[in-house]
């Protein structure tokens, strides 16, 4: 091990010595000019997030996005088609609008979630109630026809609608604290109530449903100002609604303090049968290997609280963008350079994983995968996902990288293989040298992983310009170097029992979503 960390480390060195004489590259130098001078992306960050909308896998807008990325390709003189892969459940967002009659008017701000059951084109006016806190199943089991015709209230009301930092920023220490400890005791304990139905997060909408109840009424702040995560409805028949922490907490002291609030719901929305799941596949066919393989890679697919502009929204655009470029200023490329928008990774990377499922013949001679998948920030993490020779390879095609976009990447070699959280753990399942280009934070996880504050306006196009640029270098590198990428494993550490580390299982995908 030392002897290679010493290699390691006289490479590194000799890459990335700011004094390394670096001779100009012609094809690196057109790719920086027309991604500075020609950039599409704002084009194609309107024409996705704003005209097209989310990507819930399974609806029409899905659909569109396919067809729209084909004939943008198509328009660029590249190859490309929408491969089928699976099924899944269609379903159709209609409007949704909530507002809260008694005992006061006032409109609230929530949407239903996704696959939710609609209310048939009328409008559903109820009482609001809590769930109860009882002793055990048996009494809740008395308990439950008291909903039949209420919408049930089923998540904690939030001590505190303002995210941590700014309580850290103004608060006393002690106010702090005592706000901190009040809300994991209060956490605690609506964890205590919803075990004591006897039913989980998954089952208990459900049983409200069949006990009648108009619908369920829930709140998953993301803890940050105005954001609440919006996922998938287990209900059947009745609607499941997300509401804002600030609307839903107005409900709540109402109810607990006697006022019994009354809403309306009106939630369109329309289940369209069996729908087609694909990935759209774009392709520049290579000159001397046709037969090896550089893919950039990024999921299409998108929760849809708001429009996915995040999550995937700027990887998706990064990647076209990279191809684009590409067929510009290197159209005959040795390898062949593939993109894979992939479908329903939200759901357990579906797309890709039937990608590699499919594709042997290609997932064995694959030079190198570019995932990007988390956020709109510039690139600044890179992990050699337990290859042990990545290090070689990956150094060596950074050099040709502009030192303003590679100078802030920590790179980790070799690095453990990601065994979920993006397409790249697919790749990496079946050996295949895949990598993460994981991005600056630009508080992702509280405001646009999920949220309904995913929306272009939080697009940083000035970073997402920059991945582009990476993205478009990487590939050309990997797609020029005279070898083959090597695919010896590192020897994993041994995890917390005391057992030898285990590299990622291929797991076979869903291929037909929520129809069984």
């Amino acid at each position: 091990m030392k002897k290679i960390s010493l290699i390691f480390a006289l490479v590194f060195a000799f890459y990335f010595n700011p004094g390394f004489s670096q001779s100009k590259d012609p094809v690196v130098e057109n790719i920086v000019k027309e991604a500075t001078e020609n950039s599409q992306l704002e084009k194609l960050a309107h024409e996705l997030m704003d005209v097209i909308g989310p990507r819930l896998v399974g609806s029409p807008q899905m659909q569109q996005a396919h067809e729209w990325a084909v004939g943008k390709y198509k328009g660029w003189n590249i190859t490309a088609k929408n491969e089928k892969w699976g099924e899944w459940r269609g379903w159709e967002r209609g409007v949704s609008h909530i507002d809260m009659v008694a005992p006061r008017v006032k409109s609230l701000e929530g949407m239903q979630l996704a696959w939710s059951p609609g209310t048939a084109g009328k409008t559903v006016t109820a009482d609001v109630i809590i769930l109860a806190d009882v002793a055990d199943s048996v009494a809740f089991q008395k308990w439950l026809p008291s909903v039949k015709g209420k919408f049930v209230m089923i998540s904690m009301n939030q001590p505190t609608g303002r995210p941590d930092y700014n309580w850290q920023e103004f608060a006393t220490k002690e106010s702090f604290e005592k706000m901190k400890k009040e809300r994991d005791a209060q956490t605690e304990a609506w964890t205590n109530r919803l075990k004591k139905t006897g039913y989980t997060t998954r089952t208990l909408p459900l049983a409200l449903e069949k006990a009648g109840a108009a619908g369920v009424v829930m709140s998953y702040w993301s803890k940050g100002f105005g954001a609440n995560k919006i996922f998938g409805a287990y209900t059947k028949t009745v609607p499941t609604v997300d509401i804002s922490l600030e609307d839903y907490g107005l409900l709540y002291r109402l109810s607990e303090s006697g006022h019994t609030p009354k809403i309306s719901v009106r939630a369109d929305a329309k289940e369209t049968g069996v729908s087609q799941t694909f990935n759209t596949i774009g392709e520049i066919k290579g000159t001397e290997k046709p037969n090896e393989y550089v893919i950039l890679s990024a999921h299409f697919d998108s929760w849809d609280g708001g429009s996915g502009a995040t999550d995937n929204g700027t990887g998706t655009i990064v990647m076209m963008e990279a191809m684009r470029i590409l067929k510009k200023v290197y159209p005959n490329p040795k390898r062949t350079i593939l993109v894979g928008h992939w479908g329903s990774e939200e759901q357990g990377l579906n797309g890709s994983r039937a990608f590699v499922e499919d594709h042997p013949e290609i997932i064995q001679n694959i030079q190198a995968v570019f995932n990007q998948d988390n956020g709109t920030g510039r690139v600044v993490n890179l992990s050699g996902q337990g290859f042990l020779n990545s290090y070689e390879y990956l150094s060596r095609w950074l050099t040709k990288v502009p030192d303003t976009i590679k100078t802030p990447i920590e790179s980790k070699f070799p690095g453990a293989p990601g065994a979920g959280g993006s397409d790249f753990a697919s790749f990496v399942a079946a050996g295949a040298p895949a990598f993460s280009l994981s991005s600056l934070n630009w508080s992702y996880g509280s405001y646009t992983w999920h949220t309904n504050r995913d929306t272009y306006d939080k697009i940083v196009f000035d970073d997402v310009r920059s991945n582009a640029i990476l993205a478009a270098i990487m590939a050309y590198q990997a797609s020029e170097d005279p070898a083959k990428t090597s695919r010896e494993k590192s020897i994993l550490p041994v995890n917390a029992k005391g057992e030898p580390g285990a590299w990622p299982v291929q797991r076979k995908p869903t291929r037909r979503g929520g129809l069984d």
